[in-house]
Order: structure tokens, then C-alpha cells, then sequence
């Protein structure tokens, strides 16, 4: 099974040497999901987390309208999941599916396990990313909550940079929190500015 994006994500990011991956490899799960197929709906309990090999995820939730409300996309090397769910073991109120064919490396606690088995210190580097995670979500919301519809999608651009050709504008302009006639305006002016994502 070649895995290049996940070997280099446990090499360099989770402090694994290439013989300890070479340990862990024969515990790996990978699902592979096709486009609008779901690894995740409300009301079930998520049970672990997706590490993207190839494709791209939306984690999202529904308003009482019924309304996409996008939180995060997933690419390559991301990681998506509802930490929550996983963590209290209660039913998920979001989403995550795939906006293309998608292959994704299944992080379970047998998985974390085993990793931690052959290097002790993965768990502290797992601990990093999660809270990384968490930063990156606090700036999220103070964007949304303070800065312009410029500001958000320049932060989008720049945490996304290669996603722009890959999803449809309405679900960047759902992350974004604005209208997708917002999207086209802000997209515009930038243009005149000649701005170049």
C-alpha cells in the first residue's frame, strides 16, 4: 500500500523514524470514499479521526434552515474529524463528507496505539497538533466574528491555497460565512487590484 502523504506526515510530524513507520505499517486502515459520500452524518458517534491521502473533505453542519454551514475543508496531509464526538463518545450535530473521490487514512485508538508502542513520543506530538488545531480554530472564529469579507478570504487563500479549483464558490462562500454574490464581489475587487491567489 503506498501512502506517501501519510509516511511523510508520521516521518516528519510525528516524529517517527522510517523503521518505526515500517512497524507500524502493517496497522494502517485506509477508506476510500467516492464524491457526496459520507463518513460521517449527524446523530451518529464519530470514532476516530480521517487523515486525507487523496481528495478533499468538508466538515460541516446544518442550520435550522437546513443551510451548509461549513467549518473546515480537508486536502491532503489535513486531518478531520469531530473531536468532540470522538472524545465524549456522543453523537455528532456535523457532517463530513467528500467533495471529490477521496482515500483517507482511518486514526483510530487501536492505530495511536500501536504508533505509540514504537515511539513513545507520539503521543506528546499528537498532543501539538491537536492543539494546533485548536489555534487555528480560535482564529477562525475571530474572523468571522471581526473581520471583512476581504480579510476572511485572503486568511482562506493563504490556509487553502490549493483548493480554489477544487470546490464549487458557494461552499467557499459557506466557510467564508457570506453570500456567494458576496464572494464574486470580493473576488472582483481583488482582481482590480491585481491580486493573484
Amino acid at each position: 500500500m503506498s501512502l506517501p502523504n501519510f509516511r511523510k506526515f508520521l516521518i516528519e510530524k510525528g516524529g517517527l523514524s522510517e523503521e518505526e513507520f515500517s512497524q507500524v505499517e502493517p496497522f494502517i486502515k485506509t477508506k476510500s470514499v467516492t464524491s457526496y459520500e459520507f463518513l460521517l452524518k449527524a446523530g451518529e458517534v464519530c470514532s476516530h479521526s480521517f487523515f486525507v491521502e487523496q481528495g478533499v473533505l468538508r466538515f460541516y453542519a446544518l442550520n435550522e434552515e437546513g443551510k451548509e454551514n461549513i467549518l473546515q475543508f480537508a486536502t491532503e496531509s489535513w486531518i478531520v474529524s469531530d473531536r468532540g464526538s470522538v472524545f465524549f463518545q456522543e453523537p455528532s450535530t456535523y457532517y463530513i463528507d467528500a467533495i471529490e473521490d477521496t482515500l483517507t487514512v482511518v486514526l483510530d485508538d487501536a492505530f495511536i496505539s500501536e504508533v505509540v508502542k514504537v515511539n513513545s513520543n507520539f503521543r506528546i506530538q499528537n498532543e501539538k497538533l491537536l492543539q494546533n488545531h485548536i489555534r487555528h480554530l480560535y482564529k477562525r472564529v475571530t474572523l468571522l466574528i471581526g473581520a471583512t469579507a476581504k480579510a476572511r478570504y485572503l486568511e482562506f487563500v493563504n490556509m487553502y491555497p490549493d483548493i480554489m479549483l477544487r470546490v464549487p464558490q458557494w461552499m467557499i462562500a459557506s466557510y467564508l460565512g457570506i453570500t456567494p454574490e458576496s464572494l464574486s464581489r470580493v473576488r472582483k475587487a481583488l482582481a482590480n487590484e491585481n491580486f493573484k491567489p
